[in-house]
């Protein structure tokens, strides 16, 4: 087929153009993605503490059930929810009707025990003179032998009744105590000092007490000591001591933070569908009376704390730069002053002791450089933490990362404090990537490389 001269040359000039935009890209590669974008924040100082969690429910220091001992009908109640009580104060009274007779008849029954007695005594008086008259007369030989022995029969019985009238007096005497015990009863009084708390009846209720006491109020002692009753996991109750302290926070003031102290922690485990929790009791001051009973709280343990703590954000120890920014940052550690060429990377094998790759954990590392606060006094709690140095990211003039290794300390799971390392104040780390397009390792995605057809 024969063309023409310029339309020849026009499917030459286009291929020509293909060929060279194809060794163009060869040549020169695909277009350069953009650099990444980084999420930072800036290192600080401030208080950071590692607590332990649970709940709990505020409780007085010591809680009285005052009940009644004897069965009837409450005829008066003297105070209320809220009345403050001395101890020995009246609260209520139960009907004495019926406990009055009770006593007549037992003081009666008592003075007819001592009538007994003193017809007992007369008798034996009578049989005693009875027994001398005979024995006179046996002495005499006016009178048989056999009637000296039923004298002195007599005589015996006489004084067997005195002793028996004697011990009826001793049983009306107690049964008259305990109808006056009974008596006194039913005039409820307080125990202890206190407020009451709870009102369980009122006024012409009965109350049978014949089998348990039944509880009329319930007194408080003193609300303005109260302690928590708390539910720790057994995964977390080895970290806690005595006069450890504790913050909480109560639904009624929820923008307000309570103290306290660890009283004790019981032995006694508590199982709740598998579940295995250790009580936790802590003393609280209440003297502003804002904690009433029954409340619901929200508990956190102190276990550890540091103020004027160097922090950074708990973010920046997971994050990890993507393996390019990684390969980056070990070139330039290679290229660093002080290090021969060709040496290995660090972390590889023949790396010079102590630094680490970067983005990997480190062996420990002595801490004489850790500052002492308040952690210093409690105790060890963090001390395994703080044996292993940590990388963070920086990024550098260029823009590239660079990492820093630093001693970790308590964390309260948004900052963690920093212990010694090559951080200080004002600067910044990443923490991110910034954007949506982030690889799993915090990292931004890399930009595919597009294919031939854009130029066609």
């Amino acid at each position: 087929m024969f063309l023409p001269p310029t339309r020849r040359l026009l499917q030459a000039a286009a291929l020509l153009a293909v060929a060279a935009a194809a060794a163009l890209w060869f040549t020169r590669g695909a277009p350069s993605q953009p650099a990444p974008r980084w999420e930072t924040a800036a290192v600080t100082r401030g208080r950071v503490a590692s607590t332990v969690t649970a709940n709990g429910t505020v409780s007085p220091t010591v809680t009285v059930q005052v009940g009644s001992q004897v069965s009837g009908r409450i005829q008066a109640l003297l105070v209320d929810f809220n009345s403050r009580v001395r101890k020995g104060d009246v609260v209520a009274r139960i009907d004495p009707s019926l406990f009055e007779s009770q006593v007549a008849q037992a003081r009666a029954g008592e003075a007819m025990a001592r009538a007994a007695v003193t017809t007992a005594e007369a008798a034996l008086a009578e049989s005693r003179r009875q027994h001398q008259r005979v024995a006179d007369l046996v002495a005499k030989s006016m009178a048989s032998t056999a009637e000296a022995d039923t004298t002195l029969a007599q005589l015996q019985g006489a004084e067997a009744e005195l002793v028996s009238a004697r011990a009826r007096v001793e049983q009306a005497r107690a049964q008259r105590l305990q109808a006056e015990t009974n008596l006194a009863y039913t005039t409820i009084r307080s125990p202890i000092d206190g407020v009451v708390i709870s009102r369980d009846v009122d006024v012409g209720q009965t109350v049978a007490a014949s089998l348990q006491a039944p509880t009329l109020f319930t007194i408080a002692e003193d609300l303005r000591r109260m302690e928590l009753h708390t539910s720790v996991a057994e995964s977390d109750v080895g970290r806690l001591r005595d006069r450890l302290p504790v913050e909480f926070t109560v639904d009624a003031f929820p923008g307000e933070k309570f103290g306290g102290v660890v009283r004790e922690v019981r032995f006694a485990p508590k199982t709740v569908q598998n579940v295995v929790t250790y009580d936790a009791v802590v003393t609280v001051d209440n003297a502003d009376l804002k904690l009433r009973p029954g409340m619901t709280a929200t508990v956190s343990f102190v276990v550890e704390e540091l103020e004027n703590a160097l922090l950074i954000p708990s973010a920046a120890l997971r994050f990890r730069p993507p393996d390019d920014v990684l390969a980056k940052a070990r070139e330039r550690r290679e290229g660093a002053p002080g290090r021969q060429p060709g040496a290995a990377p660090p972390g590889a094998p023949g790396a010079p002791a102590g630094e680490p790759a970067p983005g990997e954990a480190t062996r420990p590392a002595p801490q004489q450089d850790a500052p002492r606060g308040k952690a210093g006094a409690r105790g060890g709690a963090g001390e395994a933490r703080r044996s292993g140095r940590r990388p963070v990211w920086l990024t550098g003039k260029d823009g590239v990362l660079e990492p820093r290794f630093v001693l970790v300390g308590p964390s309260d799971g948004k900052n963690t404090a920093i212990l010694g390392g090559e951080l200080s104040e004002g600067e910044v780390v990443v923490i991110g990537a910034a954007g949506s397009a982030k690889d799993t390792r915090g990292g931004a995605a890399p930009a595919g490389r597009p294919g031939f057809g854009r130029f066609l």
